[in-house]
């Protein structure tokens, strides 16, 4: 049986590579590739492939919200993250919006072919770095007394910055950020803690102890 694959990557040399690299691979093809976020999602609706391999830093559509947007379009395309990212925040949140798999770029031929076979068969995998990470996560007592115990580091962090009176500009500045990013985690910090406005936030983060002044500068 071949595996049908749609392949995004917002870097030319990376994505021609990873294309040549699975079209080499026997029982699976490449049906469609994609340079940004929403065009991935336009190719897997048209293709509607097995598996969706996934940069997450891609312009237009990050790939986390690609990822969302994929699990509600294209339920039976398995998604499988293959980055330059591997912190927790990127792992969590790949996870939460629906990835199947989580790769870090560098992992080997057979690493990859297996990580394929393996999402498409409906199995969830990850390289081993990323394996003891998420061992490590679920192993940890969970915080104790945590107001908003939805959010990840990265969202907390945010939130943390817009309670400090940060916009989204300066939020992207101080994290070394592309602004999409932040706006992106700012709309689902708002759909996880139920509001619609940022003065809300503002009020619910400062009434958790967050947006204090310390270390501002």
């Amino acid at each position: 049986m071949t595996i049908r694959v749609v392949l995004a990557d917002d870097h030319p040399v990376v994505r021609a590579g990873l294309a040549a690299l699975l079209t080499s691979l026997p029982g699976i093809e490449v049906v469609g590739v994609a340079s940004t976020g929403r065009e991935a999602v336009r190719e897997v609706i048209t293709s509607r492939p097995d598996v969706a391999v996934l940069d997450l830093q891609m312009p237009d559509l990050d790939g986390f919200a690609a990822t969302r947007e994929l699990a509600r379009s294209a339920p039976d395309t398995a998604v499988l993250v293959l980055t330059m990212f591997e912190d927790d925040d990127s792992v969590f949140a790949a996870m939460r919006a629906g990835a199947r798999g989580y790769l870090v770029k560098g992992a080997e031929q057979e690493e990859i072919a297996r990580a394929i076979r393996a999402v498409a068969a409906g199995e969830a995998i990850f390289g081993p770095g990323v394996a003891r990470r998420v061992l490590t996560f679920f192993s940890a007592p969970p915080p104790a007394d945590d107001p908003f115990p939805d959010l990840t580091t990265r969202e907390r962090q945010i939130l943390d910055l817009i309670a400090a009176g940060l916009s989204n500009p300066a939020i992207a500045d101080r994290l070394n950020l592309a602004s999409k990013t932040v706006a992106n985690n700012v709309s689902t910090i708002f759909t996880k803690l139920g509001i619609a406005d940022r003065s809300t936030a503002i009020i619910q983060a400062r009434n958790a102890g967050l947006g204090e002044p310390n270390d501002r500068r």
